[in-house]
C-alpha cells in the first residue's frame, strides 16, 4: 500500500465537497489533476473510494475509513506544527480564522493589526456564510472562528469581544425616513430583504417579530449584506443589517437607518473554538487581541 500525504489532502478535499471540480478550484488546482491523483491513490489502496450514482458523488466503505485517516493525519500534523511553533514563541506560525460574512467589516481591519505586529505570522481568513461556518466548527477547521449568535448545538468556547448592533436600514427617500419612532406593527406591512434561512442576522430579526406576535413580509432573500444593500438602493424594500455595514458609506449617503421602536438590536460579535480545544501560541496571541479589542474599541 503506497500513497502521498498530497493524496491524502486532495482525495480529503473531495470527499469533503463530494465534488472534483470544487476540490479543484479550494486546491487551486485543475479538475483533471484532482481526479488523477484520487484515482492514484485509489490504485496504491487497492479499493474504489468514491463512487458515482446519477451524478452524486459517494464514499465507499473503503472511502469513509481513509476519510477518517486523512482527518487523523492532519490533526497529528497541526499538533507537531503547533508544538514547533509554540517552540518559536511568536516569530513563525500559521493561524486559520473563519468568520460570517457580516464580520468582514470587522475581523479583518484587527487581523491586519495583529499580522503588522507578528510579520512572521502566516494567516488564513475564510469568509463564509453561518451554515458553512459552524460546518468548519463542527469538524475543527480553523483556530478561532468568529460569528453573531454561539451555536447551540455544539460544545464550544464563545467569548464576546465586540458590539454588533442590529439596525433597520431603507432608503434615504424611503417614506418612513425622518419619522421619530416608529412602531413595529408599522414596519412589519414593510416589504423585507433578508439573508438566507439560518443566518444569524435573520435569526435574530425573526425572533424580535415573532416576540411582538408580527411576522416578516419577506419579498427577497440574498445571499451576501452587499446585495442586500444594492436592493434596498434599488426601492426593492428595507432590511435589518449590523451597522458595520454602513461603516463605509458616510454620511447623507443613499442608505440611511430608521428610528423605529425597539432598535437597534443589541447583539455581540463572538470569538469560538471547539471545547476542550487546545490554542497554539498564536491563536492564543490572536483570540488576546480580539479581546482587548473588546475591552478597548
Amino acid at each position: 500500500m503506497r500513497f502521498s500525504l498530497r493524496q491524502l489532502h486532495i482525495f480529503e478535499a473531495v470527499a469533503r465537497h463530494l465534488s472534483y471540480t470544487r476540490a479543484a478550484e479550494e486546491l487551486h488546482l485543475t479538475q483533471p489533476a484532482v481526479f488523477t491523483q484520487v484515482r492514484q491513490l485509489e490504485d496504491g489502496v487497492g479499493l474504489p473510494l468514491l463512487e458515482r450514482i446519477g451524478k452524486q458523488l459517494h464514499l465507499t466503505a473503503a472511502g469513509r475509513e481513509v476519510l477518517a485517516a486523512c482527518r487523523e493525519t492532519r490533526d497529528a500534523l497541526e499538533r507537531l506544527e503547533m508544538r514547533l511553533a509554540d517552540m518559536q514563541g511568536l516569530k513563525r506560525g500559521r493561524l486559520r480564522v473563519a468568520i460570517v460574512t457580516t464580520a468582514k467589516y470587522l475581523v479583518p481591519r484587527l487581523l491586519g493589526e495583529f499580522c503588522a505586529r507578528y510579520p512572521g505570522i502566516e494567516a488564513a481568513l475564510t469568509v463564509t456564510n453561518r451554515e458553512k461556518l459552524l460546518a468548519r466548527l463542527a469538524a475543527n477547521e480553523d483556530d478561532l472562528v468568529v460569528l453573531g449568535m454561539p451555536p447551540e448545538n455544539l460544545d464550544v468556547v464563545a467569548l464576546p469581544i465586540a458590539d454588533n448592533p442590529l439596525a433597520v436600514i431603507a432608503r434615504s427617500d424611503h417614506p418612513l425616513a425622518g419619522m421619530k419612532a416608529i412602531p413595529l406593527e408599522r414596519l412589519a406591512q414593510e416589504p423585507f430583504i433578508l439573508r438566507e434561512p439560518g443566518s444569524g442576522t435573520r435569526l435574530a430579526v425573526e425572533r424580535h417579530f415573532a416576540q411582538h406576535g408580527l411576522a416578516l413580509r419577506v419579498r427577497m432573500e440574498l445571499g451576501s449584506n452587499e446585495a442586500i444593500k444594492q436592493a434596498i438602493a434599488g426601492g426593492l424594500g428595507i432590511s435589518v443589517l449590523s451597522t458595520h455595514t454602513l461603516a463605509l458609506e458616510g454620511d447623507g449617503g443613499l442608505l440611511q437607518p430608521l428610528d423605529v421602536k425597539g432598535f437597534p438590536l443589541l447583539r455581540k460579535w463572538y470569538v469560538a473554538y471547539p471545547s476542550g480545544k487546545h490554542l497554539s501560541s498564536v491563536a492564543e496571541a490572536f483570540l488576546g487581541h480580539l479581546l482587548g479589542h473588546g475591552r478597548n474599541p
